[in-house]
């Protein structure tokens, strides 16, 4: 290739601009119903007496992977999310609700909780 050609824009390569990107406040909106449908998952399996083990065993999945649920892990999918809270007996309509609910408390930091952390 010749060094004094004119290269194409940085992205795909081929002179087209790449897709925008969705806002931010879309990504946090997300995030925001993401924690939610976890605390309730949580409250809702504990409020049956259920293990993570026993949830996953209901679902059909691991232990680890109702920890990452719990956690509002984002490689977790909200359908994910909404199918558990739906097989432990929530309704849609509650499901929706959690969805809804303004003012979700930001995410707990886990790793100083649980005494991983040493900074202050």
């Amino acid at each position: 290739m010749r060094r004094d050609r004119e290269r194409p824009a940085a992205g795909r390569g081929d002179g087209r601009r790449a897709p925008a990107r969705a806002p931010r406040r879309w990504a946090d909106a997300v995030a925001e119903a993401r924690r939610a449908l976890a605390e309730a998952l949580r409250a809702r399996r504990r409020g049956r007496g259920l293990t993570q083990v026993r949830l996953a065993a209901l679902l059909g999945s691991s232990q680890s992977r109702v920890a990452k649920m719990e956690a509002a892990d984002a490689a977790v999918s909200l359908e994910l999310l909404m199918r558990a809270l739906l097989a432990l007996g929530a309704t849609r309509g509650e499901v929706g609700r959690v969805v809804a609910a303004p003012d979700v408390p930001p995410a707990r930091d886990t790793a100083r909780r649980r005494g991983r952390c040493s900074g202050a």
